[in-house]
């Protein structure tokens, strides 16, 4: 995936969060100074994913890792410092690659075409879009601590409008759709919400917005409040 020169320079700078850590945007070769808090992402995504939730995912060396984790990929990571709070992982949906005989494009259109084993594949009632201004969000996974899935989607949103991006998709719990509606997003399911013995998956998308619209409320609490830690986001 080759990205615009924009996107180079956007991912060379953090995004300060209100709180007391901030959200940064990562890519090589623009980021290679700061590569260690993505590999902490990496291996905080095991320390959830793996060891806490018990997903057949691949992992080694304390990292979990796949084939949509390729040199041009944007990730989103929160930290304090050098500790990583959580983070998320954007492609773009024009994105094409091969591995092992197979040719990949993105998450959400890949399971639909039966592409990604154990994945539901009926996520879309539609052909999943092909477009460089429609971009997926994917493995978002963070702590419990207040705020920081929030503040992801927030930094996430910023630098799509920033690359005049229309459009992104994500896949996740029912949950998540909820706290994009209460960050003032627009979100719209892509199909019905699938079921395997990982969890409940909906994919849906949202439009990119005026950042200056997004609002970036507390976490709401019990059965209807987002938790990163323990929500399928991806395979």
């Amino acid at each position: 995936m080759v990205l615009p020169a924009k996107a180079a320079e956007l991912a060379a700078l953090p995004r300060t969060h209100e709180r007391d850590f901030e959200v940064s945007i990562l890519m090589l070769p623009s980021s290679a100074d700061r590569w260690p808090l993505v590999m902490k992402f990496l291996a905080l995504r095991k320390a959830v994913f793996i060891d806490q939730m018990n997903w057949g995912l691949f992992h080694a060396e304390g990292v979990e890792f796949e084939q949509y984790d390729f040199i041009g990929v944007v990730y989103v990571v929160a930290h304090r410092g050098s500790e990583v709070l959580g983070g998320a992982r954007l492609v773009r949906t024009d994105n094409r690659f091969g591995t092992g005989g197979i040719t990949y494009s993105y998450m959400i259109r890949d399971a639909c075409l039966g592409v990604l084993k154990n994945m539901p594949t009926a996520l879309c009632e539609k052909a999943p879009p092909v477009a460089a201004d429609i971009w997926e969000l994917t493995r978002l996974v963070a702590i419990r601590e207040q705020g920081v899935g929030e503040a992801i989607l927030v930094a996430s949103n910023r630098f799509l409008h920033l690359l005049s991006a229309k459009e992104c998709l994500f896949l996740g719990s029912p949950a998540f759709m909820r706290m994009a509606k209460r960050m003032g997003f627009s979100p719209s399911p892509l199909g019905k919400t699938q079921s395997n013995v990982d969890g409940r998956f909906l994919a849906f998308s949202c439009e990119v917005i005026d950042p200056a619209t997004v609002r970036d409320p507390e976490p709401v609490s019990g059965q209807d409040g987002f938790r990163p830690s323990h929500e399928k986001v991806g395979t």
